[in-house]
């Protein structure tokens, strides 16, 4: 039941239940189902009479039966003959998006929305409308993998949409830091400071990575100003509130909560079942309840292992003739598998470590002794320990050979320095969720 086809039969099931037969044989014989466009149903009709019947009277018949199938909106769209050529013979190359603002997937449209989320998308459909007017900042705050990101593009959209000309910015906050160090190394200060306070919408994810970094809160500090005195939206996402950055400035902090906090929590089972077919309906297939209630049950964390879990079975359904139950158990249950046991390498820990710290690999493998590096080669051999599970002697192999004392040293060390400093325990912190999102 994977195809376009399969889908536009159970539409015509269900349009059986509301219309005559003979309607549906006289209105519906010609109607080819061409392909789903993430929420818009792209159909073709060589005859011009019934398609422009079917468009006026049938459209919301059918976007009805949609949403009975996927649990979401749809769109109905008809192709013209020159169209429905190009489409046989390959079709137009579609421009490819420059970047995820420009996407098609991160939409309202495509948001699931539901009880732990419905806050969080009003707003954000709300700054869009009027940029600057409402909710200004708006600060959306919650685990990874629960849509944040989707709503800050979907914005970022809608304001395209609306407003061709917008100079729209996003960065993520350590990549903020990271421009701004290259702006004072190349001494381009001044057009790092015009792309972002000559920006009409600025969108900041992870603004929790410039906390703790005093030249970037100061930096940021004064370009919120700029855009907030002169009206313009800024859009903050975080995994937490701000009273809960520990070194995060106060009147960083105070900024960050004089518009709008709202914060989305873990999906509950009927948003998880929702979201489950909207996914399967933007990769043009469709699910039995049965696996979806099965994915729904277990895949609990966030949306996006759930859209993994889909991913994963639509490729099977691909790659094997088998689509019986079994296979799908098998393939929801490697998958939660693997959650469940995901161990990172050291090398995926040294990694993140290093991108924190800015920090080269090859300097804290050796035997630079400079601060900077010493932290940053204790906390990644308490991290291998601590998540890796990696036994002592095989920790200081990744390290130039270290003895086993000198690594159990620094495990030690740093546990202290955690225990007493909550600043570095809130880097850990950081670190680490920047290490789960290998998984």
């Amino acid at each position: 039941m994977n195809s376009i086809t399969d889908i536009w039969e159970m539409i015509l099931k269900r349009l059986r239940e509301e219309l005559y037969e003979t309607t549906i044989n006289t209105w519906f014989d010609e109607i080819v189902p061409v392909t789903l466009e993430g929420n818009t149903l792209v159909l073709y009709c060589p005859n011009d009479f019934k398609r422009g019947t079917v468009e006026d009277r049938f459209s919301e018949n059918i976007a009805r039966c949609l949403k009975d199938i996927f649990s979401v909106d749809f769109t109905i769209r008809f192709m013209t003959n020159e169209e429905y050529q190009a489409h046989l013979n390959g079709g137009e190359k579609k421009k490819r998006p420059t970047s995820m603002l420009e996407s098609d997937e991160f939409t309202f449209e495509n948001f699931v929305i539901g009880p732990s989320n419905d806050l969080a998308f009003g707003a954000a459909k709300a700054v869009a409308a009027e940029p600057g007017a409402h909710y200004n900042p708006l600060f959306i705050y919650g685990a990874s993998g629960l849509g944040k990101t989707h709503l800050i593009y979907a914005i970022a959209r809608e304001v395209r949409l609306q407003n061709p000309g917008a100079k729209i910015v996003y960065v993520k906050g350590d990549s903020f830091t990271n421009e701004l160090i290259q702006s004072i190394q190349d001494r381009t200060n001044a057009e790092f400071r015009e792309k972002y306070r000559q920006a009409d919408l600025l969108l900041m994810d992870d603004v929790q990575f410039i906390a703790g970094r005093k030249q970037t809160q100061d930096e940021f500090f004064h370009t919120f100003n700029t855009l907030y005195e002169s009206k313009r939206q800024i859009v903050l996402t975080s995994d937490r509130p701000p009273r809960e950055m520990s070194q995060l400035e106060e009147r960083l902090q105070s900024r960050f909560e004089w518009g709008l906090m709202v914060d989305v929590q873990p999906p509950e089972l009927e948003t998880r079942i929702a979201i489950i077919k909207n996914k399967a309906a933007q990769l043009g297939f469709v699910l039995d309840d049965g696996t979806i209630n099965y994915i729904a049950k277990n895949i609990t964390a966030n949306v996006r292992q759930l859209e993994g879990a889909v991913k994963k079975v639509k490729a099977i359904w691909d790659m094997e003739k088998d689509r019986g139950q079994d296979s799908i158990d098998r393939a929801i249950r490697d998958m939660m598998r693997k959650e469940k046991e995901y161990v990172p390498s050291p090398d995926i820990i040294i990694a993140e470590v290093c991108r924190y710290y800015r920090t080269d690999e090859k300097a804290i493998r050796g035997k630079q002794r400079d601060r900077n590096t010493v932290r940053s080669r204790q906390l990644a051999m308490y991290l291998i320990r601590k998540i890796g599970n990696v036994q002592l002697k095989n920790i200081g192999k990744e390290f130039g050979d270290r003895d086993h004392a000198t690594v159990s040293y620094a495990i030690n060390q740093m546990e202290k320095f955690i225990a007493e400093d909550e600043g570095l325990a809130e880097t850990v912190r950081d670190i680490t969720a920047n290490i789960n999102e290998h998984r």
